[in-house]
């Protein structure tokens, strides 16, 4: 997927298709995660889709819960969603700052080989 550490620095519209892929990656990461969040909370919990995405959105982002827990299950799907959401979140940024850090890299090499 990406160019060898002997191989010329990749041209720029290369790198930007890499970007916009690595960012629908990523896109889809969130998406997925917002939705099991979701149905989690009103499955679980039996809050309304609206009120079930404002929690999901919350704790994904790092924010965590707005309505209060009423349920046992409704707590341990909260709680090992948030844990679920800490490690999307670190996946999301790696996956969006794979090929800034690849390039930079590559450019660093090709200008020690120089």
């Amino acid at each position: 997927m990406y160019e060898h550490h002997k191989q010329p620095l990749a041209k720029r519209s290369v790198f930007a298709k890499r970007l916009a892929l690595n960012g629908i990656i990523g896109l889809i990461l969130l998406m997925f995660s917002l939705g099991m969040g979701m149905i989690g909370y009103h499955f679980f919990e039996g809050l309304s889709w609206i009120d079930a995405l404002l929690n999901a959105s919350m704790i994904l982002g790092g924010m965590g819960p707005v309505a209060p827990l009423q349920t046992a299950a409704g707590k341990l799907f909260a709680s090992f969603y948030a844990l679920y959401s800490g490690v999307v979140l670190l996946a999301s940024v790696g996956i969006l700052a794979t090929p800034i850090f690849h390039r930079f890299l590559h450019r660093f090499h090709l200008a020690e080989d120089r």
